[in-house]
């Protein structure tokens, strides 16, 4: 059989699953539990949305250069693409970890576009199979970037699939079943991976193992979001002044997808209501009349704050009793509302579950009871 006839059957075939893979049957299971997040209409939602995908083509950076923040990763990046480069190697996998809306898959577009290669793009979701797994990969070139993103989400035996292919580049698969199967190996053209994820919790140690450097994207200062706003603003021709861009950065809950969001929105309003310029009085009106406050919390937020601290007395509450107060599934609390709440102190963990901090009743304007509510959002991390 002709080598590219094989990597045809290959791609389009679903491989039965090894007796080794039968151990990990529990875990096949608890991944296929961890369904899709529904989609938010919420504005200030870090999860990409239907109408975010045109604006983010005009607004993304291409190169290390242009993408703002995340100095110390970016540095390191330079460091790695030069060195592979300089070697004729493809880069070391990559995995970019982080809450929704922080750049992971800009950082996948961009390290390929440094290395002056392709990207190839999939999910985790997508990967039903090893068969697919290996159409992906059998169509990349020298050098290429796959990005799965949700890499979390591969199934078991995917997962088992790929780890010879990120190691030493090459693809065992067996042909035929029962006693007239065989193993024949393929050899995939050297690649690197860029995985993205937003529960690292969930990857298992060795996958974790096998990427050459790991991301872990923070949360964005305000000032970083102002260049993102002015550079955005420059992208579709909004007019915005310093003001307005940091009014509109100040309720981006650290995260540029909102961001740019806002920006969009912001601009409605100057358009309509003003003369067209994006100043810190738009910015602030449009926000208040979308129902963000100077803190970056919308309705929910607020709303999850206040059923802690009337309903639960400031906590703690257990997180599947806040998902059922909230009428929200589970993971869509943990994934979507906590991860700002927490950085910016407005909840707290402890064993029990989550508390309503000091800064969240200053928040909401609700006196705080004596020893009520805890003042160290850090407090444990459980």
């Amino acid at each position: 059989m002709q080598e590219q006839d094989l990597f045809d059957s290959v791609a389009g075939s679903d491989f039965s699953t090894p007796m080794s893979m039968t151990k990990s049957r529990g875990k096949l299971k608890a991944r296929d539990q961890d369904a899709d997040l529904p989609e938010h209409d919420r504005l200030i939602a870090p999860t990409k949305r239907e109408d975010d995908a045109r604006f983010d083509r005009l607004c993304r950076p291409s190169s290390l250069d242009e993408y703002i923040g995340q100095e110390k990763h970016k540095s390191n990046l330079r460091v790695f693409v030069e060195a592979a480069r300089r070697r004729g190697e493809p880069l070391d996998h990559v995995l970019l970890c982080g809450p929704p809306g922080l750049g992971k898959t800009t950082l996948a577009y961009i390290l390929a576009n440094e290395m002056g290669v392709q990207v190839h793009t999939t999910s985790g979701p997508a990967i039903e199979h090893k068969g697919a797994l290996a159409g992906q990969l059998t169509k990349l070139e020298s050098r290429d970037v796959l990005f799965i993103d949700e890499i979390h989400r591969l199934t078991a035996s995917v997962e088992e699939t790929l780890y010879p292919a990120i190691e030493s580049f090459r693809l065992d698969v067996m042909m035929g079943d029962g006693p007239h199967a065989s193993s024949i190996q393929l050899d995939l053209n050297p690649f690197t991976l860029v995985g993205a994820t937003t529960r690292t919790g969930l990857l298992t140690s060795p996958l974790l193992s096998r990427f050459g450097y790991i991301v872990r994207l923070d949360f964005y200062p305000v000032e970083e979001l102002v260049q993102i706003v002015k550079r955005s603003a420059m992208l579709l021709n909004v007019e915005i002044d310093e003001k307005g861009a940091k009014a509109i950065a100040q309720r981006s809950r650290g995260t540029p997808r909102v961001a740019n969001r806002l920006l969009r929105r912001v601009s409605d309003f100057a358009l309509v209501l003003g003369n067209g310029k994006v100043d810190q009085t738009i910015a602030r009106e449009a926000c208040e009349r979308l129902g963000i406050d100077e803190g970056g919390l919308d309705e929910m937020d607020r709303r999850l704050l206040s059923i802690i601290i009337e309903a639960y007395e400031g906590g703690p509450v257990g997180l599947d009793t806040l998902a059922a107060a909230m009428a929200e599934p589970r993971d869509t609390i943990e994934d979507v509302y906590e991860p700002f709440m927490l950085q910016q102190g407005f909840l707290g963990r402890t064993p029990r579950g989550r508390i309503a901090t000091r800064k969240a009743y200053e928040h909401l304007g609700i006196k705080r009871p004596e020893g009520k509510g805890g003042s160290d959002p850090q407090e444990t991390l459980f």
